[in-house]
């Protein structure tokens, strides 16, 4: 099995700091993305506390249960994930004309087809939440259906089966996007 750069400095930067910052100079612009397109407005300071959560944790990156980079979008979603509860309590104590709106409007900016974007936008968000999240991190981060088992803690043959599931109803919502 080959291994990835990637793995084996992780691996060197849990007993030596500066091995870290390769990681953060090769990744940080696609972690950055993954957090653009759900929280716009806060995307730098998700970086920033990823980088600080990753740095924290990078003793527990284990190689043979995933990929440097399928950990680091778990950090990444883990990150992600204390921002919106944070800002669903900020929602619930008073109105906040700071806070973003739905992440998912920002899938619309990816398309070829500009006239399929709004239809394509509510099928991706009619999709039950897990595997819209399957979704998303294979079509638009790049991820591997493995390594997105790995992000969301699930067993890769459940994530391959729900990104089928997700597949199977865009093509049914939207069947003139997959005509042959």
């Amino acid at each position: 099995m080959d291994r990835n750069p990637d793995d084996d400095q992780l691996t060197r930067a849990q007993y030596d700091g500066s091995a870290f910052e390769p990681l953060v100079r090769r990744h940080s612009a696609a972690l950055h993305a993954y957090f653009a397109r759900r929280a716009p407005a806060a995307a730098d300071d998700l970086l920033a506390e990823l980088w600080l959560q990753a740095y924290s944790a990078r003793r527990g990156f284990d190689p043979v249960r995933g990929s440097a980079r399928a950990w680091l979008f778990g950090v990444a979603r883990n990150v992600l994930a204390g921002h919106w509860r944070h800002t669903s309590q900020e929602r619930a104590s008073g109105p906040h004309s700071d806070l973003v709106g739905d992440p998912w409007q920002a899938v619309d900016h990816r398309l070829d087809a500009a006239a399929a974007g709004p239809e394509l936008r509510r099928a991706i968000g009619d999709l039950p939440p897990a595997e819209r999240e399957l979704l998303i991190l294979v079509a638009w981060e790049g991820l591997s259906p493995t390594e997105a088992a790995v992000v969301t803690g699930i067993p890769a043959g459940t994530a391959r089966s729900r990104l089928y599931r997700a597949r199977t109803r865009l093509r049914e919502a939207l069947p003139f996007l997959f005509m042959a």
